[in-house]
C-alpha cells in the first residue's frame, strides 16, 4: 500500500503525522516549490546572539533533562545566547498543574493544557508572532484561524506537529493500534490477525509455550489508566467499531456521541474479562503509573497492548538498545466483524498542543524570536539530523544518510541525552516533510536511509507480509472530515460539559477495571450497574458541546 500523499498548502490541512509520537518518529520526500513554504527561506538570518537569556521550560510529561554538555543545547547557548532550564513532570500532571495555578507561579515556557488558559496563566501569541516572528507566521499561516481559541479569538499555543511541505511518506507508525511482539508473529508463521479473537488466541498460545521471558513471568496483555494517559484503556472500542481517533466520542454524519457505556464498549471490555479469566490480563494494569508501564514494556515480557506508538516509544527504545528486536512491536488494526479499519489517519495540525508562553515569562519577545530562529533550516537540520560529519553524511547526490555506526549510536539512551533534545524538539514548532534541498526533514522519512536502517528482523517481518512500510498494515485513510479530530475540542473548565465529562471518566476508571477483573458470570451485572450510573450524568451537556463545536468548525474551517 504505502501511503504517499502530495503536500501543498492547498491540501496540507488534511495531512500530518502525529506521535506521535511521538512522539514520536516519522517520514519523507520530494520538495515542491511554494512561495509559502517556511522551509524554502534558507537565507532568513538566524537571530544574532544578544545578552544571555535563561528560559525555564516545563514539560507535562516524564522524561530526562539532557546532559550539561549536550551539543545541541551548547550550540543554542553559543549562537543564540539562550540557556534552557528544563523540568519534566514527576508524578500526576493534574496535581502539578493545580499547584502551579494555586500558587500563581509558572515557568517561561509550558506545554499545552486548556486549564492554563482558563486560569489566565498563558498569554496571547498572535501579536508577538505578527510583530517579531516571520518564520512562525509563515509556518502557521494556512492554519492561523484554526489556531485561534473559539472563545476569545486568541492564539495561546504553538502546535508542535502538523505543518508539512513537499511530499511525505508515512513509514513509521506513531498512532493507535493493538500492538503485538514480533516474536509472537514469527513463532506462528506471520499470521495477520484481524479480530480480537484471533489476536488474543495468538497471545494465549505464545504465553502457554513461553510462560517466562528472560526469567520473568510472561504478560499477555496490559493497558494504562493513569493520569491523562487513560486512552489506552478508554479508546479501543471506537477503533474496533471502525471510527477514527476522535477521543471520547464517535462521530456519525457530523454528530458526536459518547460511546463509553454503549454496546461497542461492552463488547471490548467483556473480551478483556474473558482473557483475564484465562490468565492473560496484567493484574497491575489498572494500578501502574506511566513509568512503571514503560519499565514493564522495556523488560520484553509484555506480548501485547492497545496504545499509541508514541506513548510507549521509550519502552520500545530500551528494547532496541538491548538488541531485543524480537520483543519490539507491530501495530495491528483490529476490528469487529464486518468493519473496515480507520486507525491510520491524515492527522490535522496538532491544536491545543505544543508550547505556550506564560504570564511570568521575563521576556516574551525574546522567547518568540528564539523559537522563530529555530525554524530556520540550519537549526531544524541540527535538531532532526544532527551535526554533518558526526551524525550524518551527504552523498554525491546531495541526499543525507547515516553509516551503520551512526545509526547504532542513535539507539543509545545515554548518547541521546548528550546529542539530542528530545523533549524540547518534540514540543516546539518544527518543519516536517522535506527541506528546500529535497532531503526529508527526519531520517526516518528519508526513503533510502529508512530502508538501510531497518533491522534484519524488521525486514523479515515486512517481507513476510509483502509490505514496505509499517503503515501498510492499515487501510489507507480517507480524507479527514472538516471538524477532525473531536478530541481537540475544549470542553471548557467549570462548564456543565467539563464537569459531566470528569464524572464519566471517574466512572470509567472505577467500573472498567472492576468489570474486567470480575468473574465472568459477574460481568453483565457490573456493566449494567455502570450503565445505570452513567445515566445519572449529564451526558447531553458533553455531546452538546462537542456538536456545537463540530458545527462551528464546519462553518468556519470549510474554506
Amino acid at each position: 500500500m504505502g501511503v504517499r500523499v502530495k503536500r501543498t498548502f492547498a491540501s496540507v490541512i488534511a495531512v500530518i503525522l502525529l506521535v506521535s509520537a511521538a512522539l514520536m518518529g516519522c517520514s519523507s520526500n520530494n520538495a515542491t516549490e511554494n512561495s509559502n513554504d517556511p522551509g524554502t527561506d534558507t537565507n532568513a538570518p538566524a537571530e544574532q546572539k544578544t545578552d544571555p537569556l535563561n528560559i525555564s521550560v516545563f514539560y507535562g510529561f516524564s522524561g530526562q533533562v539532557p546532559t550539561e554538555n549536550n551539543k545541541i543545547s551548547k550550540k543554542i547557548k553559543d549562537e543564540l545566547g539562550v540557556t534552557l532550564k528544563e523540568e519534566y513532570l514527576v508524578g500526576d500532571s493534574e496535581q502539578k498543574l493545580g499547584v502551579m495555578i494555586a500558587g500563581g507561579e509558572y515557568p517561561d515556557l509550558i506545554t499545552a493544557n486548556t486549564k492554563l488558559v482558563a486560569a489566565g496563566a498563558v498569554i496571547p501569541l498572535e501579536d508577538l508572532i505578527e510583530q517579531h516572528a516571520p518564520n512562525l507566521k509563515k509556518h502557521y499561516e494556512p492554519y492561523w484561524n484554526k489556531m485561534k481559541d473559539p472563545s476569545d479569538g486568541h492564539i495561546y499555543w504553538l502546535p508542535n506537529y502538523g505543518v508539512y511541505t513537499g511530499e511525505f511518506n508515512m513509514t513509521w507508525y506513531a498512532g493507535p493500534a493493538f500492538w503485538i511482539q514480533k516474536a509472537v508473529l514469527k513463532e506462528f508463521g506471520y499470521p495477520k490477525p484481524k479480530t480480537l479473537e484471533e489476536y488474543f488466541d495468538l497471545i494465549k498460545k505464545y504465553k502457554e509455550k513461553y510462560p517466562e521471558i528472560d526469567g520473568q513471568p510472561t504478560i499477555g496483555f496490559t493497558t494504562l489508566a493513569y493520569d491523562w494517559k487513560k486512552f489506552p484503556l478508554f479508546n479501543p472500542p471506537e477503533h474496533l467499531a471502525g471510527f477514527p481517533n476522535d477521543g471520547g466520542v464517535i462521530v456519525k454524519n457530523n454528530v458526536a456521541e459518547i460511546f463509553a457505556h454503549k454496546d461497542i464498549a461492552k463488547t471490548y471490555y467483556k473480551k478483556l474479562n474473558e482473557i483475564n479469566a484465562q490468565g492473560l490480563m496484567d493484574k497491575e494494569a489498572f494500578t501502574q503509573n506511566y513509568d512503571q508501564y514503560l519499565a514493564k514494556i522495556a523488560t520484553g515480557r509484555v506480548l501485547g497492548m492497545f496504545d499509541q506508538h508514541w506513548n510507549f516509544g521509550q519502552g520500545e527504545d530500551s528494547l532496541i538498545a538491548q538488541e531485543k528486536i524480537e520483543r519490539t512491536y507491530v501495530g495491528l488494526p483490529l476490528v469487529y466483524d464486518g468493519v473496515k479499519d480507520w486507525y491510520l489517519d491524515r492527522p490535522p495540525i496538532n491544536l491545543n498542543n505544543g508550547f505556550g508562553i506564560t504570564v511570568d515569562a521575563k521576556d516574551p519577545v525574546r522567547i518568540i524570536k528564539f523559537l522563530d530562529s529555530l525554524l530556520d533550516e540550519k537549526w531544524q537540520k541540527l535538531m532532526q539530523w544532527g551535526v554533518e560529519g558526526e551524525d550524518y553524511l551527504v552523498g554525491d547526490d546531495g541526499m543525507f544518510y547515516r553509516t551503520p555506526e551512526m545509526r547504532k549510536q542513535q539507539e543509545d539512551p545515554a548518547w541521546k541525552l548528550e546529542n539530542k533534545m528530545a523533549g524540547f524538539f518534540g514540543t516546539s514548532p518544527k518543519l516536517e516533510g522535506t527541506f528546500s534541498d529535497g532531503n526529508a526533514t527526519s531520517p526516518g522519512s528519508q526513503p533510502k536511509e529508512y530502508f538501510d536502517g531497518l533491522k534484519e528482523l524488521d525486514k523479515e517481518v515486512l517481507n513476510a507480509y509483502g509490505y514496505k512500510f509499517w503503515t501498510d498494515f492499515f487501510s489507507e485513510p480517507p480524507e479527514n472530515p472538516v471538524y477532525y479530530p473531536a478530541w481537540q475540542i475544549d470542553l471548557i473548565e467549570g462548564s456543565d460539559a467539563k464537569l459531566a465529562a470528569t464524572k464519566m471518566e471517574e466512572l470509567q476508571v472505577k467500573y472498567y477495571p472492576k468489570a474486567i477483573l470480575s468473574k465472568p458470570e459477574q460481568f453483565d451485572s457490573i456493566w449494567d450497574e455502570f450503565v445505570n450510573e452513567a445515566g445519572k450524568i449529564n451526558i447531553k451537556a458533553i455531546e452538546d458541546r462537542y456538536n456545537e463545536q463540530i458545527q462551528w468548525r464546519i462553518e468556519n474551517w470549510s474554506n
